[in-house]
């Protein structure tokens, strides 16, 4: 079953990204600012990151620079999340090291479709 960690501090999209994700039977792990997000990524070695960018604390793009930088979570796939959706805001978040990006409010079965293929390596 593989594990994700929800990277957002909004408790309605918590809510219903972790309901509708262990219902697909994903083991979910919850982050609510930047900076807890860096330390979940390396205790809980989750397969994938779903990265909301504008968090307390320390923020998404820190984040995943951080998390990317780092030898040990490096590898871990991240898909930002972000109501950023102008013109550039994509490249940003690839720039910034996300494997893949989400506008919200979120499409669930388009979000499924890209975690599955980063999930499974394609």
């Amino acid at each position: 079953m593989p594990k994700i960690l929800i990277v957002e501090d909004n408790e309605l999209n918590i809510d219903m990204l972790s309901r509708r994700l262990k219902k697909r039977e994903f083991e979910v792990v919850i982050a609510e600012d930047g900076r807890q997000a860096c330390e979940l990524a390396k205790s809980e070695s989750p397969d994938l990151i779903l990265m909301d960018m504008h968090l307390p604390v320390m923020d998404g793009w820190e984040a995943t620079r951080q998390i990317k930088s780092d030898e040990q979570t490096g590898g871990i796939p991240i898909i930002a999340l972000t109501a950023d959706a102008m013109p550039g805001d994509r490249e940003k978040a690839i720039d910034a090291g996300c494997d893949d990006y989400e506008t919200k409010p979120i499409a669930f079965k388009q979000l499924l479709t890209k975690m599955e293929q980063l999930l499974s390596g394609d």
